[in-house]
C-alpha cells in the first residue's frame, strides 16, 4: 500500500521532471532567438545556418517532452502491467508442466 510520504515523492519527482523540461524549453528558446539574431546581423538571412540549431535542439525537445507529459503511445503503464502479467501466466504455465 502506497503511503502518503510516497506520494508525496512521487510528485516531487514529477515535479522536477516538469521544471527541468520548462528549464529546457526556456533555454531552447532564449539560445535560438539569440542565434537568430547573429544570423540575421552577419549575414541578411542569406544563409539560414541557425536552422540547423533549431532543428536539431527541436528533436531533443520533443523527446524531452515526450517523456515530461509521458506520452508514450506504445509503451505506457498498461503496456508495461500487460507484460508483466503475460510474463507471470506463462512462468506459472511452465512451473506446471
Amino acid at each position: 500500500m502506497e503511503t502518503s510520504e510516497d506520494k508525496y515523492l512521487k510528485a516531487r519527482e514529477r515535479v522536477k521532471e516538469l521544471r527541468e523540461f520548462y528549464n529546457h524549453l526556456f533555454s531552447y528558446i532564449l539560445v535560438n532567438l539569440f542565434l537568430a539574431g547573429i544570423n540575421y546581423y552577419s549575414n541578411q538571412w542569406e544563409y539560414p545556418w541557425f536552422l540547423w540549431v533549431v532543428g536539431g535542439w527541436g528533436i531533443g525537445l520533443a523527446f524531452d517532452a515526450l517523456k515530461a507529459f509521458r506520452l508514450n503511445p506504445m509503451f505506457d503503464k498498461r503496456w508495461e502491467e500487460r507484460k508483466i502479467r503475460e510474463y507471470m501466466e506463462k512462468e506459472e504455465k511452465q512451473r506446471w508442466e
